[in-house]
């Protein structure tokens, strides 16, 4: 008799391991804007099973399955119409799923066998961002002027949680940091030497996906001494093209000086024409009264002009 009570509390226990409250917790990760589906692993659902799914600390009835009847709750204005049911086995799909849609999701399955539960973690990342490298400084920094063979790099991305930035030479990872849940700026500084041939790539990445950007340094970078060159050099032609205008201004007023003075030294008195064959110069004439006026005897004004001079 005791060994008959002893062996029934035993497959009571057994019964309700199998089929009685047990609570399987699953983590599930997906980019948003995928599909993503939840498994019940029900071969078929039966008539008198009742399957339901819930969402969220409230545990809020999203999906229900009773008596072949699916119920979509369609008061559920977080999901829209992305949910669907499989009226076979009870799974629930979640179509371009988005990141709002993070959190727990409850099942339960109530039979004649007994009631279970599954809890599955569903984590959706938002799409990542191609990482921008970009000089950290216009100029050379004080390092860089004493090794003249290195620059300062800086790689971000922008409005990104729950990912981690890296700089990676080749295969080797070089440094990286990381962000949670909070959607903010990440920036990654490096210092490479400029004639370096290694491949340098700015990695960010999530549990699921990455973005990679690799670095150019021929675009990007130069030292510091060809950066001092060049200046030299724009330094030189722009005083080339000064002492060129300078030349140029004192050789033409030097030149409108000297036309002066050789007109003021000719007083204006000739002209000179030229023609096809020969040059010919004219003096200009002019009449000259030695008195205002003379009287004649007999009473009348005489006028005494002098004489022409003509010059060569």
């Amino acid at each position: 008799m005791i060994h008959n009570a002893t062996l029934f509390s035993l497959c009571v226990l057994i019964m309700n391991g199998v089929f009685g409250d047990t609570d399987v917790l699953k983590s599930v990760s997906v980019s948003e804007g995928d599909s993503v589906s939840l498994h019940t692993d029900v071969t078929e659902v039966q008539r008198d099973d009742q399957i339901l799914w819930m969402f969220g600390p409230k545990e809020t009835r999203i999906a229900q399955i009773y008596k072949n009847s699916i119920d979509m709750y369609d008061n559920n204005e977080a999901f829209g119409d992305r949910l669907q049911m499989d009226n076979q086995t009870g799974s629930l799909s979640i179509r371009k799923i988005r990141t709002e849609h993070s959190g727990l999701y409850k099942l339960q399955i109530i039979s004649n066998r007994g009631t279970s539960y599954k809890r599955f973690n569903v984590s959706v990342y938002a799409l990542l961002p191609i990482p921008i490298i970009i000089r950290n400084s216009s100029q050379c920094s004080s390092s860089e002027r004493s090794t003249n063979h290195s620059c300062s790099l800086l790689c971000s991305a922008v409005n990104v949680s729950a990912v981690t930035l890296s700089w990676y030479k080749g295969n080797s990872l070089l440094s990286s940091i990381s962000v949670s849940d909070l959607s903010i700026s990440l920036s990654l500084p490096l210092e490479v030497k400029y004639q370096e041939n290694n491949i340098y790539s700015c990695v960010i990445n999530n549990p699921i996906t990455n973005q990679t950007t690799h670095l150019n340094i021929t675009q990007l970078c130069h030292t510091c001494a060809e950066w001092f060159l060049l200046n030299k050099v724009l330094a030189a032609s722009v005083s080339a093209v000064v002492l060129v205008v300078a030349l140029v201004s004192v050789m033409y007023f030097l030149y409108r000086k000297r036309r002066r003075v050789a007109q003021k030294r000719n007083g204006n008195t000739v002209k000179t024409v030229q023609t096809e064959d020969e040059e010919i110069q004219y003096a200009e004439t002019g009449f000259f009264r030695q008195n205002e006026q003379k009287k004649k005897a007999n009473g009348t004004d005489d006028t005494i002009y002098s004489r022409i001079v003509m010059r060569h």
